[in-house]
């Protein structure tokens, strides 16, 4: 393989037609990566000549997405729409060069070539009718005003290139029929504009999914026919569902926010992308930031389709909210315990060392940060929902649920200190007088305290809600059980 330019110019060139799908979170972060690892430059460009479709809501979302998993550019954003002048140039070099030619037929008239050869059972190519016609008939047709689109002249021969991931891939170009470059508007067709922007942008590498892999030779006649040298080219694999089929909307959230909504890191989606198509070597697979740039390299692409397995990235966020401190998560927890209307903010700033403790519980056992929302609500003021399989799991007899809590309570009321040690001797000793483990107090306990039959341990919950709360606590399940015992 051919060593790139360094240092090597890359580029992330998203259309503004929608949010910023997980795909391309991922080519922009491989392209980032490799910049980042060899003291290059990344690009960002707006491919936004789709103007019927191009957004600024979309641009933004893009934008938005990158900032949150932390790519940033290095230069000015790029539009392509405002290289609309360039683009008509090259299309006109290139008709001056004889590299491309005027083509005067309609669409109905090339729909009836399209049927012809349907009819004959051949796939259809044109013709290059056009380029037959005689200099002075050309000449007539443009100075009356005849519309007409620009085509590439393909040369005989084949286009080959090294490609990074798949090694040498070669096309016929007798495969290629001479493709439209410029619309019968002016307007620039996606190969001509693509190959304009990067030469105008030194870009030195291209890396994209390899669904751009049938533009490829396309995209190199174009920049030999404009005397340029084509940048090298690296074509890296789509990303499946579960299901081995190219991801949708079908597989739940494709979109960058929608993770971030549900409460992922960026920190766990770099990583989670990062290996979608890539492997750092070895076994690992947790990594941060700085570790990822250290590690990436073009030969650690891979050429079988990634596997976007939502289960993992959960697991891998989970790992990552256990790693990072409670300084870093409070930012990402407050506003969304905020909006659940579980805490106010003056409430959590007056209590702020608390609350930091509170993270640390509940980071450990949470796969979310919405995980930590849901297990946090019990440890703020308010009525909790009872688990209905906890509930009947835990709480089977009503009434002697009932009597045990109320036991439980005074035993608690008892301690010596309110301390993991005070509160575990009087339960355990509570345990002993009534004759049963430790455990047949513990659960259902912790259904009264948290609703729920999975929590931080049963001491650390009771220091966490402290005395006042562990009683209403108390009080609130008691009336419960009382109320719907049989």
């Amino acid at each position: 393989m051919a060593t790139p330019v360094t240092p090597p110019r890359v580029r992330f060139a998203p259309s503004p037609t929608g949010y910023l799908h997980v795909g391309g979170a991922r080519t922009a972060l491989f392209n980032w990566l490799y910049a980042r690892q060899t003291g290059g430059t990344f690009l960002l460009r707006i491919e936004d000549t789709d103007k019927a479709r191009s957004t600024d809501e979309s641009e933004r979302a893009i934008f938005e997405g990158l900032e949150w998993l932390g790519l940033n550019w290095d230069e000015k954003v790029v539009h392509q729409a405002l290289g609309l002048p360039r683009h008509q140039r090259d299309a006109n070099f290139l008709l001056e060069t004889g590299a491309a030619y005027r083509c005067f037929c309609t669409a109905a008239e090339l729909d009836a070539l399209r049927q012809e050869a349907a009819a004959r059972k051949d796939s259809f190519k044109y013709d290059r009718r056009c380029d037959l016609l005689p200099r002075a008939e050309i000449a007539h047709r443009v100075q009356s005003g005849m519309p007409f689109v620009v085509r590439f002249r393909v040369p005989e021969g084949e286009t080959e290139w090294d490609d990074a991931v798949h090694g040498r891939i070669a096309f016929p170009n007798k495969d290629i029929e001479d493709f439209v470059i410029l619309r019968s508007d002016r307007t620039p067709i996606y190969n001509l504009a693509v190959v304009s922007d990067d030469i105008d942008m030194r870009i030195t590498l291209v890396m994209r999914g390899d669904d751009h892999i049938s533009n490829t030779p396309k995209q190199i006649l174009l920049y030999r026919a404009l005397g340029t040298e084509p940048p090298h080219f690296a074509h890296v694999p789509m990303i499946h569902g579960m299901d081995g089929k190219k991801l949708s909307k079908r597989h739940g959230a494709t979109a960058v926010a929608d993770y971030q909504k549900e409460g992922i890191l960026p920190s766990a989606m770099v990583n989670f992308l990062a290996l979608m198509g890539w492997s750092p070597g070895g076994d690992r697979e947790l990594m941060t930031l700085e570790e990822m740039i250290a590690l990436f390299s073009l030969e650690g692409l891979q050429k079988k389709a990634a596997i976007f397995d939502t289960r993992k990235l959960e697991w891998m966020n989970g790992q990552h909210l256990s790693r990072i401190s409670a300084m870093e998560l409070e930012p990402r927890l407050t506003p969304a315990l905020l909006e659940e209307g579980i805490a106010t903010a003056e409430m959590l700033e007056s209590r702020r060392e608390w609350y930091l403790e509170l993270i640390d519980l509940l980071k450990v056992r949470a796969r979310t940060v919405l995980d930590m929302v849901r297990q946090a609500a019990p440890f703020f003021a308010g009525e909790i929902t009872y688990d209905s399989d906890a509930v009947e799991k835990q709480w089977k007899d009503r009434a002697a649920t009932a009597e045990l809590l109320h036991a439980v309570q005074e035993s608690l009321a008892a301690a010596a200190a309110w301390t993991p040690e005070s509160l575990e001797q009087a339960l355990r000793d509570l345990a002993t007088t009534r004759g049963v483990a430790a455990g047949k107090i513990f659960q259902p306990l912790r259904v009264a305290l948290t609703g729920l039959t999975v929590s931080p341990g049963i001491f650390e919950v009771l220091i966490a809600m402290g005395p006042e709360l562990t009683n209403q606590r108390l009080r609130d399940a008691y009336e419960f059980l009382k109320a719907s015992a049989v």
